[in-house]
C-alpha cells in the first residue's frame, strides 16, 4: 500500500467535496503538502473559488485504510443477496394486469345509466 510520503518533508493528501447539502462527497485531487493546515488552505485555494461546494475534506493518504486482499475474498462470499432482489415478483405484472381488466371502468359505469328508464315525472 502506498503511504503517501513522498520524502521527509511533504506527504500526499486527498480532497474531497460536497457541491450540495444533500450530494455526496466526491474525491476531487491529490496534492503534497507539509501538513494538514497547509493541505486544507492549499485545496480551498485551489478548489474552492473554481468550484460552488459546501463542503470539502482533506485526508492524509496514509490515513486512507483499504481493504486487504483476503478481506476482499470474505466480502465476495458475502455478496450472495439473492433474497434482495425483487426477481422472485414477476408474476404480479401479470396478476395486474388481469386484475386491472376486471375493474369496471368510467365509461362502462356511464353506460349503466343509458340503458336504465327514466322516470317520468308524475303531474299533480
Amino acid at each position: 500500500m502506498d503511504s503517501g510520503k513522498t520524502d521527509d518533508f511533504y506527504d500526499v493528501y486527498e480532497v474531497f467535496s460536497k457541491r450540495s447539502h444533500k450530494g455526496d462527497f466526491q474525491h476531487q485531487f491529490s496534492l503534497l503538502a507539509p501538513n494538514a493546515d497547509m493541505a486544507f488552505i492549499m485545496a480551498q485555494e485551489n478548489f474552492m473559488r473554481r468550484e460552488p461546494v459546501v463542503d470539502i475534506w482533506v485526508v492524509k493518504r496514509s490515513d486512507i485504510r483499504r481493504m486487504k486482499p483476503e478481506e476482499r475474498d470474505i466480502v465476495q462470499r458475502l455478496d450472495n443477496k439473492d433474497y434482495r432482489l425483487t426477481k422472485g415478483y414477476g408474476y404480479l405484472r401479470k396478476k395486474w394486469r388481469q386484475y386491472e381488466q376486471k375493474m369496471l371502468d368510467e365509461k362502462e359505469i356511464m353506460s349503466w345509466a343509458e340503458d336504465r328508464p327514466h322516470k317520468e315525472k308524475r303531474q299533480p
